[in-house]
C-alpha cells in the first residue's frame, strides 16, 4: 500500500554532554519537533508551513534545515514523486536544545514512511547530518544522533558515521534549565580556539573514557570525577549570564555535573534521583537572579528517538 502521507516526532537534545564535544549527545523527549510528509506528483522538495515559533524561518527548502535533509534524500534515492512538508516546532530557536536537528531528523524520519523500502536509521543519519550543516555552517552528529536514535549516543566519524548508544545508570536523571535568552550557534562555534593545550587534551580524554566507562559499570564515583569540561565550557560561559553561580549552586545542590547544552544558553545538570528537584530548585534560582526567566523539566534519559506518530 502507497502511503500519502507520514508524520513523525523528533525530540530534543543535550550535546557534547561536556566531555564529548561534537560526539556525544543525549536525548530529551519532554519536546520536539514534528515534521508532515505529504506525497506530491510535482517534482522537488516544498516547506508549505512552519509553525510554533514568532521567528522567521525559512520556507525555501534548500535554506531549511529539514528541507535540505529532504532535498539530499530526494536526490540521492532519485524518487520519482515530490514531498511537501509542515513543520510544527516544540523547540525554542537558538537554545542549544538541537531545534535544527530535530527539524532535520523529524523530516527525514516522515519522508522515510513514505517510501515503498524503508531505509534504516543509520541511512537516515547521513541526511539528517547534511541538513544540521545549514544551520550550524558544518556537519556533525551530536544532536542529529541523539534525536534520532534516543537515549545518550555515541557518534564517531562523519562520513561513515558509527553510532553507538550508551546505557545510563537507572537512578540518574538529567536536569535542563532553558533560560529566556538566545545564543547563535555559529557565534558559539566562532569563538572557540582552534588549538587545545597537551594537558587539557590529554584531561579532557580521560574524563571522557571515564564518564562512558562509568555509564557501562554502573560507577556513579567515575562519572562524578569524570564530569569536567576543560576544553570548551571555559570558552562558552562568557555567554550565560552568571553560569559560574548556577553550574556552583547545581553541584552544591547534589548534582554529579554541571554544564553548556550544545552551545547554549540552556544548562543541564545530572543527578540522582532524589537529588533532581533540588538541583532543579537551585538553578533555576540562580538564573532569576540574572532576571532571566526559565522553561526546566527533569528527565530519564531513556528514549525511543524520533519515530512515526501518524500515517
Amino acid at each position: 500500500m502507497t502511503v500519502l502521507h507520514a508524520k513523525a516526532f523528533a525530540p530534543a537534545s543535550v550535546a557534547n554532554v561536556a566531555i564529548g564535544f561534537d560526539i556525544l549527545g543525549f536525548s530529551i523527549d519532554a519536546l520536539g519537533d514534528t515534521v508532515t510528509a505529504h506525497r506530491s506528483p510535482t517534482p522537488g522538495v516544498r516547506i508549505t508551513a512552519i509553525r510554533g515559533t514568532q521567528d522567521d524561518l525559512p520556507l525555501e527548502a534548500a535554506k531549511n534545515t529539514a528541507g535540505r535533509a529532504v532535498i539530499a534524500m530526494v536526490e540521492q534515492l532519485k524518487l520519482d514523486f515530490g514531498i511537501e512538508m509542515e513543520i510544527d516546532k516544540g523547540i525554542p530557536l537558538s537554545s542549544g536544545l538541537g531545534g535544527s536537528a530535530a527539524s532535520a531528523v523529524a523530516a527525514v524520519v516522515a519522508v522515510n514512511a513514505l517510501l515503498p523500502i524503508p531505509l534504516s536509521k543509520l541511512e537516515l543519519l547521513r541526511f539528517a547530518m547534511q541538513g544540521e550543516a545549514v544551520a550550524s555552517g558544518s556537519m556533525h552528529a551530536d544532536n542529529i544522533s541523539p534525536s534520532l536514535f534516543g537515549g545518550l549516543v555515541l557518534t564517531v566519524g562523519i562520513e561513515h558515521p558509527r553510532i553507538k548508544q550508551i546505557p545510563v545508570p537507572q537512578g540518574i536523571r538529567a536536569v535542563i534549565a532553558h533560560p529566556h535568552m538566545y545564543v547563535s550557534t555559529k557565534q558559539a562555534r566562532a569563538i572557540l580556539s582552534r588549538t587545545v593545550n597537551l594537558s587539557d587534551f590529554v584531561w579532557q580524554t580521560a574524563n571522557l573514557a571515564g564518564f562512558i566507562s562509568g555509564c557501562y559499570t554502573d560507577d556513579i564515583d567515575m562519572i562524578r570525577e569524570s564530569f569536567q569540561d576543560v576544553v570548551i565550557e571555559p570558552q562558552r560561559q562568557l555567554l550565560i549570564p552568571g553560569f559560574q553561580d548556577i553550574r556552583g549552586a547545581a553541584m552544591d545542590a547534589g548534582a554529579l555535573g554541571c554544564s553548556i547544552s550544545g552551545a547554549g544558553p540552556t544548562m543541564f545538570a545530572l543527578c540522582l534521583e532524589a537529588d533532581a528537584p533540588s538541583v532543579r530548585q537551585a538553578m533555576v534560582a540562580q538564573f532569576g537572579k540574572q532576571d532571566l526567566g526559565v522553561d526546566d523539566w527533569v528527565i530519564a534519559i531513556r528514549s525511543e528517538g524520533a519515530h512515526v506518530v501518524a500515517v
